[in-house]
Order: C-alpha cells, then sequence, then structure tokens
C-alpha cells in the first residue's frame, strides 16, 4: 500500500473541495442570509487539511495501483460525508445534531435525497443551494472530475475511476485517455443540467429553484428547495421535463457523449442496456395503468395516470421526488413502485440501484439455464450488444447480486433493531441502499423522527449502495492489507 500517494491525493480531493463552498457562500451573500459563517468556516478546515496532506508530499511521483484507489475512494467518501456536514451542523437555523447532520450530507452526496430537514421554504438560501450542489457534485462523482486534472500534477487516476464508475464492465472509455473521458462524461452532464435549468425557468421556476432542481433531477437526486417537493409547483410540463430529464441522468453519460460526438441517435438503438430499461418501464407503466383503470373512478384516470407515470420514473431512475396525490391506492402500489428502485437505473449513470445492465444479463444467463435443461450437452452463451460477455463478467455479476442480497437483509434486519417497525424497515432500506429517497411508514416523508442508530445505519447503506457494496467489503479481508 502506498500511502505517501494515498495522502497526497487525498490532500489534492479536499483542496479541490473546499473551494466548493465558495458557490453557496455567494447565493447566501446575495440573497441576504443571516449568516455566511458556516461556509467560511467550513472553506477554512476543508483548505487547511488538504494543504497539510498535499504540501508535504508534493513531490511525491508515485503511480497508485488498485488497492490503493479503491482506499483512496472509500476514504475520500467518508470525508465527503463528514466534512460535507459541517454547514449543516453549524447553521443555527436548522437546529440538528451532529448525525442528523452527516446523514444529510450523505444522502446529498450518494444522490439519495433522503433528508432530516423540515421548513425547507424559509431556510437561508444559501444551506437550500449547498443541499442541491451536494447531489450535483455526488452524481457523477466529485472524483471524476478531479481524475480529469490529475495529469496536470502527475498523478494517474485509471483506478480512481475504475472505482467510482459504477456498473460490471468498468474498462470502457470514450476516448484513448483515461483524463479525456472523465473530462468528455462531465461535459455532458453539465450540458444536461443547463439545458434542464433553462427549460425549469421557461416554464416558470425562478433561476433559484430551476437551477437547484436541474441540479437534483440531472443528478438523479431528488433533493429539493421546498417541502412539497415537485408538487410545489403543480406544473404539468415540468413534470413532463424533470421525467425527461431524470431518464437522461439515469442514462449512461458515456451514450450521450457518444450520441452527440457521432450526432446520431443510432447509439442510443445499439444499447442493448437502454432498451431493456425502456421495456422495463413500459412493462411497469402498463401494469400501473391497468391498476388505475380497475380500482379508481373513471373522473380520477387521467390524475392517476399522471401521477403514477411521474412516480415511476423518479422512484426508478432513483430520483425520489415527491408528488403528491390524495387519491387511495392499493396497499400493493407504492411498495411496488419503490422496489422499481432496486433495479435502478443505467450502469454508468447517476442512478443507483443494482443497474439495468446487471438485470438484463442476470435474465439471459437464467434464460440460458432454462435452455440447458432442454438441452443438457448445448453451449449457451450470453451476450449484449452482439458480443459474447465473457463467464468471468457473468459470474461477478452473480457474486454482486448475492452480496447485495445479503446486504439488503442485515440493513433491513439492523433497521429494525433501531426501532422501525417491519414497513418502515424495508422501505428505509431501499430509500438508502438503492439510492431512492423516499422510504414507507414513518420514513415515506422524511426522516426527521427516527433514532439516531437509525441515522447511522441508513448513512452505511447510503454509502455502500453508492460505493456498490464491493468497494467497502474488500477493506475487510485481510489479504487487501498485505504487501
Amino acid at each position: 500500500m502506498q500511502y505517501l500517494a494515498i495522502g497526497r491525493v487525498m490532500g489534492l480531493l479536499l483542496i479541490v473541495f473546499a473551494f466548493t463552498f465558495i458557490p453557496p457562500w455567494i447565493i447566501g451573500l446575495l440573497m441576504g442570509d443571516a449568516t455566511l459563517a458556516p461556509f467560511e468556516i467550513s472553506f477554512l478546515i476543508a483548505l487547511g487539511l488538504g494543504l497539510a496532506l498535499f504540501l508535504p508530499l508534493a513531490r511525491s511521483r508515485r503511480e497508485l495501483k488498485l488497492r490503493d484507489g479503491i482506499l483512496v475512494v472509500v476514504l475520500f467518501w467518508v470525508m465527503l460525508g463528514l466534512m460535507g456536514a459541517v454547514p449543516f451542523y453549524l447553521e443555527p437555523a436548522l437546529k440538528i445534531n451532529f448525525s442528523q447532520a452527516v446523514f444529510e450530507s450523505v444522502s446529498g452526496f450518494t444522490t439519495t435525497g433522503s433528508t432530516v430537514l423540515v421548513g425547507l421554504d424559509t431556510m437561508p438560501k444559501g444551506i437550500l443551494f449547498y443541499r442541491q450542489q451536494l447531489q450535483w457534485l455526488g452524481g457523477l462523482g466529485i472524483i471524476v472530475l478531479v481524475v480529469a486534472f490529475m495529469p496536470l500534477i502527475g498523478v494517474g487516476g485509471m483506478q480512481l475511476y475504475k472505482t467510482e464508475i459504477s456498473g460490471p464492465m468498468k474498462d470502457e472509455r470514450v476516448s484513448g485517455r483515461i483524463a479525456d473521458t472523465a473530462k468528455a462524461l462531465w461535459l455532458v452532464y453539465a450540458g444536461l443540467t443547463l439545458a434542464c435549468a433553462l427549460l425549469f425557468k421557461i416554464e416558470g421556476m425562478s433561476w433559484f429553484d430551476a437551477v437547484g432542481h436541474a441540479f437534483a433531477t440531472v443528478s438523479t437526486g431528488g433533493f429539493s428547495t421546498h417541502d412539497a417537493s415537485f408538487s410545489y409547483f403543480n406544473d404539468f410540463s415540468m413534470e413532463l421535463t424533470a421525467e425527461v430529464f431524470m431518464l437522461l441522468g439515469a442514462t449512461p453519460m458515456a451514450l450521450h457523449y457518444l450520441a452527440l460526438r457521432h450526432w446520431s441517435l443510432r447509439d442510443y438503438a445499439r444499447s442493448s442496456e437502454l432498451k431493456f430499461f425502456a421495456l422495463l418501464l413500459l412493462v411497469f407503466f402498463a401494469l400501473l395503468v391497468l391498476t388505475v383503470l380497475i380500482s379508481q373512478p373513471e373522473q380520477a384516470w387521467l390524475s392517476g395516470i399522471r401521477w403514477n407515470l411521474f412516480q415511476l420514473i423518479t422512484l426508478m431512475t432513483t430520483t425520489g421526488f415527491g408528488l403528491s396525490d390524495a387519491t387511495p391506492w392499493p396497499v400493493f402500489l407504492p411498495v411496488l413502485l419503490l422496489a422499481t428502485a432496486l433495479i435502478g437505473g443505467c450502469a454508468g449513470s447517476t442512478s443507483g440501484g443494482l443497474k439495468v445492465v446487471r438485470m438484463l444479463l442476470l435474465s439471459r444467463q437464467g434464460l440460458n439455464e432454462l435452455r440447458k435443461l432442454v438441452h443438457p450437452h448445448g453451449e449457451f452463451v450470453v451476450k449484449l450488444g452482439g458480443r459474447a460477455i465473457s463467464p468471468a463478467v457473468i459470474s461477478a455479476v452473480w457474486a454482486f447480486f448475492a452480496a447485495y442480497v445479503f446486504v439488503f437483509s442485515v440493513i433491513f434486519f439492523l433497521m429494525m433493531a433501531t426501532g422501525l417497525d417491519v414497513v418502515s424497515a424495508f422501505g428505509a432500506t431501499i430509500a438508502t441502499l438503492t439510492s431512492a429517497g423516499p422510504g414507507l411508514g414513518s420514513v415515506a416523508g422524511n426522516f426527521a423522527t427516527v433514532s439516531t442508530a437509525t441515522l447511522w445505519v441508513g448513512t452505511v447503506s447510503m454509502l455502500l449502495g453508492r460505493l456498490e457494496i464491493f468497494t467497502v467489503l474488500v477493506l475487510f479481508l485481510p489479504m487487501f492489507w498485505r504487501r
């Protein structure tokens, strides 16, 4: 383990992160917030720690290895959660404790969208902007942004990139150099955010709400600047815009880049994962519409279909925006909608969950096992996009699925052990592990009233989900620490 190189990169990441406190400070200054000290103190702490780590090791030029990259990513996400909590904890208007501040910070960075805050409409604008910004930085991963500039100081970023990007096939690039790949992905990400913000503004949002909700939409984060979330606007055109950009956020950023570079939609049409994602959405939506037509009076059909479409997209993309609806629904419907978050969006996107490509590979492998029952001596190959997938990848996907089920079960029982009832514990587990945001029962709206133990279990769950479980679990293997 190259601890000097790890310390140097950690210092660099903290220095970069320190400057993210400046935009909310400016917003707070312009909007007349009563105090700006939380951002000033946070900036000084992050910058001071970063410089203390980086400067003594500035001349170290060792390349990060795979294990170093894994450790850096895990350490930095933990550090992000702790440092990101400082403004929340120091802001007197919030009146929250340290555990709640860390939960809110980690929820933002992991684009979960679960919150402990209430009374958003009267909160300082700087803090509200800061919450939205956290999701945007965490959506594609601040580490991927830093990787783009690491060659300038002689730090290779391959291992960080491979650890940060989600999905079973992480070695695929959109450019020859890893730094160029990171830059390309962030340019697409920023472009989508700008387009979303402009449309929200044209449709009637204030600039503050438009930018804040664009951050939350494209990052599939789900935080809002209002307690009522998207219901605050009650505008169908805004909902449609949000639905489109949530789906774009749940689509691989690399696919957007290739489509723009080739100036063609063929790259989308060739993606087996994207087509499977669209098929799942259509199947779930048809099931929801059928439920509405059977269980609701005719005059409620239109509003029911509108509500179901928005909730399906916001949960399957693991965004978690809220859209209130007073119509009583069958008990299974909210559970079904929340369960779609277990599938999540595409790999290489901002969404959480198991990822569609894994579900696609598992379904095709399962189909091959059925075929073998008919033809025991047959050779069946799993293909994706016309290419044969190696048995090693299939094995890794099965291992990930098994680990996901195991971790889900452990967190579920821990949530119950902290005092939640079965329904609330199930909802809280899905909400935090998949980055969906809203849960069921007592955590359907927020986590403001849960115990401190529940908050810490949820915090660990969010980090496990964001880092795709294996990245964290591998640290507990003795061989990881051996030379």
